[in-house]
C-alpha cells in the first residue's frame, strides 16, 4: 500500500500539505523488514536507491516504482536505521544522471559527506511545563530577551583541536550561561544541514535534518528539551529564500527545475550565487511549509526567525535592471512568494498556538507583522534594522559630535508602532570589517565600554524585544569569527568584560521584572518622550508606561561631561528610586549618579507640573521608578 494516499496527492498538489515529511523520505519499518522510501520526481526515468547496503550501486536491489503524482516509493529490505544512502536518478530528458540526497532526510552523515542516513526521531520529551506555558511566554506583552548563537562558534575546546561542542555537551553550559544573564530565549543560527560550515548554515542542503557536526537528531532535541526544562525558549534561525547548486542537492533534481525556477532571473541569486525556490510551484509550497511546521511540531521550536525576506518579496532583489521579470501587473513585487508567506503564517499560528514567526525584512514593506485578513504578512514579528542602522550610526560618532546627529535616536519614535519590532544587534553586525561592537564605539578604553554599556540600557529601554548576538554579552574586541570560540578569555584579563556581562545581566533583570519595561513594547501607549530636543547636551528622556502601574523614567547622557541640577519634568509626586545607574561602579562606571533617587519638586518642567533635579553622570543612562506612597 503507497505511504501517499489520495488525500496526500491532492494537498501536495494544492500547496498546502505541512506534513510532508510524513509520506516522503525514508521511514524504516513500517511493517516490513528495512526502510520504506518515498521521493517525488516527476520527471525521472528511474529511480534507485543506493548506498553502503548495494556497493553504491554497483550490487542492486534498491530500485523504486513510479506511483501517482511523480512520487517514486518503495522498500529496501537491507537497508535499516544508520544505513547512508541517496538516490540515484535517470532523467526522461537527455542522458542526465546523478545522486541525490534525499530532500526529506532526517540525519546526514557529517560533512563533507553529503550521503542521506536513514533515522528516527523518537525522543521522550520532558518538557511539558514549557509547552503548557509557551503562549504566556511568547506573547506581545512578555518579556523577550534573545541570545543569539552560533552552534558552532559559541563554545570550543582547544585541548581536542579546537573542536566543537556537541549538542549534548553543550546543553548544560548554554543554560547557565543564558540564566545567568537573564536571556528568555535562545536562537539559533540555521542547525539544519549545510555542506559549506563558513555559510554560517545559511546554504542548507538538508532541510529536515539537523547538523550532523554537533550529533544526531535526538542530541540536537536533547538540546532543546533542556533549554525548555530551564525555561528558556528557542527559536531558529530558518532560510527558505534559496539553497546552494551542490549537485547533491535539491537544484535540477530530476533533470528538471524542480524546486527552483528555470529561468536564472527568477531561479538564481547572483549575490549568494544561489538558487531561489518557485514559490509559485504548489509542490514547493508543501515542501517549505512541512519543512517549517517540521521544527516546530517535532523539535518542539517555539518559534521561526524566517531569513531574508526581503529577497523574497522584491523580484528586483539584488538585481541590475534588465536583470529580473517583472510580475503579472508590470510591479516588482513577488506575488508569488507573498501568497506563500501568509499561507505559512497562517498554517503555523494555527496549528502551533503561541508560537511565534519572525521577519527579517529590512526594507519599509508595509505591516509585515499585521494580520493577514487585514492585509498584512501575518508575521509576529519583525526585525528592526533601522533601530540597529540609526542607533550603531549615532555611538559610532564622537560625543562631541553627537548633538548634530541627534535625530539618529529620535526618528525611531515616528514608526516604533508601525511594527511588532525585535530590537537586533545580531552576527551581521560584527563581521566583514564592521568590527565589534565594543570597537564601534569611539574613546578611550573606559569610554568604549561605558559607551556600549550606554548603547546596552537605551536599547533596553526602547519598545520592543530585544536580541544580541553571542560576544557581546562580554565585549568581545574582535569580530565574530566562526571558525574560532568567543574569547571567553577576555573575562580573566580585564574586569571591564565581567561588569558588561554583570550589567547585561541586571538589564535583562529589569527587562523582565517591570512591567513598564516590556508590556507596552508593541502598544504606542507604552512610550512617552519627556525631552526629545536637547540636543545641545546630547540628553534623551522617556518614559515606559505599563498598562497599569507606576512607569519608569529614563534618561540617557550621551557625552563624557557629567550634568549636575539637571531638570526632567515629571507628573507623579514623591520619591523616584533609582533602578539602574550604567555608570555604577559594580557596571565598570566612575561611580556617579543619585544616591539611590531624588524626591520630586514642585517645580514645573517640560510641560509637567513637577519634575526631578538629577545628577546625569557621563555617558551614563539612568532609569527611575517612583516609588508608591506608604500605607497608614
Amino acid at each position: 500500500m503507497s505511504r501517499f494516499g489520495a488525500v496526500d496527492q491532492h494537498l501536495f498538489g494544492e500547496g498546502t500539505h505541512a506534513r510532508l515529511w510524513e509520506r516522503l523520505g525514508a521511514h524504516p519499518g513500517g511493517g516490513g523488514p528495512g526502510t520504506e522510501f518515498a521521493v517525488w520526481a516527476p520527471n525521472a526515468e528511474t529511480v534507485e536507491v543506493i548506498g553502503d547496503f548495494n556497493d553504491w550501486g554497483r550490487g542492486g536491489g534498491g530500485a523504486l516504482s513510479h506511483g501517482q503524482g511523480g512520487i517514486w516509493e518503495g522498500r529496501v529490505a537491507a537497508l535499516g536505521p544508520g544505513g547512508r544512502y541517496k538516490y540515484r536518478l535517470r532523467s526522461r530528458f537527455g542522458d542526465y544522471r546523478v545522486d541525490k540526497a534525499d530532500p526529506f532526510a532526517f540525519r546526514t552523515e557529517i560533512p563533507p559527506g553529503t550521503a542521506s542516513v536513514v533515522g528516527d526521531l523518537d525522543h521522550t520529551w520532558q518538557d511539558d511545563t514549557w509547552m503548557k506555558k509557551r503562549q504566556s511566554r511568547q506573547n506581545l506583552e512578555a518579556p523577550i530577551s534573545i541570545y543569539e548563537v552560533h552552534l558552532g562558534s559559541w563554545r570550543r575546546m582547544p585541548e581536542d583541536g579546537n573542536r566543537s561542542l556537541s549538542y549534548r555537551e553543550m546543553a548544560p553550559l548554554l543554560v547557565e550561561h543564558v540564566k545567568r544573564l537573564g536571556f528568555t530565549h535562545v536562537e539559533l543560527l540555521p542547525v539544519m544541514e549545510h555542506p559549506f560550515f563558513g555559510s554560517w548554515g545559511y546554504q542548507v542542503s538538508g532541510f529536515f535534518a539537523p547538523s550532523a557536526r554537533y550529533g544526531s537528531p535526538q542530541d540536537f532535541m536533547y538540546l532543546v528539551d533542556t533549554l525548555h526544562q530551564a525555561g528558556i525558549g528557542v527559536l531558529l534561525d530558518w532560510p527558505p529564500a534559496h539553497f546552494p547548486t551542490d549537485e547533491f542537492g535539491l537544484g535540477y533534481f530530476d533533470g528538471t527545475h524542480l524546486f527552483e525556477h528555470a529561468d536564472p532571473r527568477q531561479g538564481f541569486h547572483p549575490e549568494w550565487g544561489s538558487f531561489i525556490f518557485n514559490y509559485g510551484r504548489h509542490e514547493v509550497r508543501s515542501f517549505l511549509l512541512s519543512c517549517a511546521n517540521f521544527w516546530i511540531d517535532r523539535y518542539h521550536i517555539d518559534g521561526l526567525r524566517v531569513d531574508a525576506v526581503a529577497s523574497m518579496l522584491y523580484l528586483d532583489y539584488g538585481r541590475k535592471e534588465g536583470e529580473w521579470i517583472p510580475n503579472e501587473f508590470g510591479g516588482k513585487e513577488n506575488v508569488a512568494a507573498i501568497q506563500f508567506l501568509r499561507i505559512l503564517n497562517e498554517t503555523l499560528y494555527r496549528e502551533h498556538p503561541g508560537v511565534q514567526i519572525i521577519a527579517e525584512e529590512s526594507t519599509a514593506w508595509p505591516m509585515v507583522s499585521r494580520p493577514t485578513y487585514l492585509g498584512g504578512l501575518g508575521f509576529g514579528f519583525k526585525w528592526d534594522m533601522g533601530f540597529m542602522h540609526d542607533t550603531l550610526a549615532y555611538f559610532a560618532q564622537d560625543p562631541i559630535h553627537r548633538r548634530y546627529h541627534h535625530d539618529k535616536l529620535t526618528f525611531r519614535a515616528l514608526y516604533a508602532h508601525s511594527e511588532n519590532y525585535i530590537l537586533p544587534l545580531s552576527h551581521d553586525e560584527v563581521v566583514h570589517g564592521k568590527r565589534s561592537l565594543l570597537d564601534k564605539m569611539p574613546g578611550d578604553l573606559w569610554q568604549k565600554f561605558a559607551n556600549l554599556r550606554l548603547l546596552y540600557a537605551y536599547m533596553w529601554a526602547q519598545p520592543g524585544k530585544k536580541l544580541l548576538f553571542m560576544g557581546g554579552e562580554i565585549g568581545q574586541w574582535r569580530e565574530w569569527n566562526h571558525d574560532a570560540s568567543i574569547d571567553w578569555h577576555l573575562l580573566d584579563e580585564s574586569p571591564f568584560h565581567g561588569q558588561l556581562s554583570l550589567l547585561v545581566g541586571e538589564l535583562n533583570r529589569l527587562y523582565s521584572e517591570e512591567r513598564a519595561l516590556h508590556d507596552g513594547d508593541c502598544r504606542p501607549d507604552g512610550f512617552e518622550w519627556i525631552d526629545a530636543s536637547d540636543a545641545d547636551h546630547s540628553v534623551f528622556s522617556f518614559l515606559r508606561k505599563p498598562a497599569s502601574g507606576s512607569p519608569i523614567l529614563t534618561i540617557f547622557n550621551c557625552t563624557p561631561v557629567p550634568r549636575s541640577n539637571y531638570r526632567v519634568g515629571v507628573a507623579q509626586e514623591g520619591f523616584w528610586r533609582e533602578l539602574l545607574n550604567s555608570d555604577a561602579q559594580p557596571f565598570g562606571g566612575s561611580g556617579q549618579g543619585n544616591v539611590g533617587g531624588v524626591e520630586a519638586s514642585v517645580v514645573p518642567h517640560h510641560g509637567r507640573p513637577l519634575s526631578l533635579n538629577l545628577t546625569l553622570p557621563p555617558l551614563g543612562a539612568l532609569y527611575l521608578k517612583p516609588e508608591l506612597p506608604k500605607g497608614p
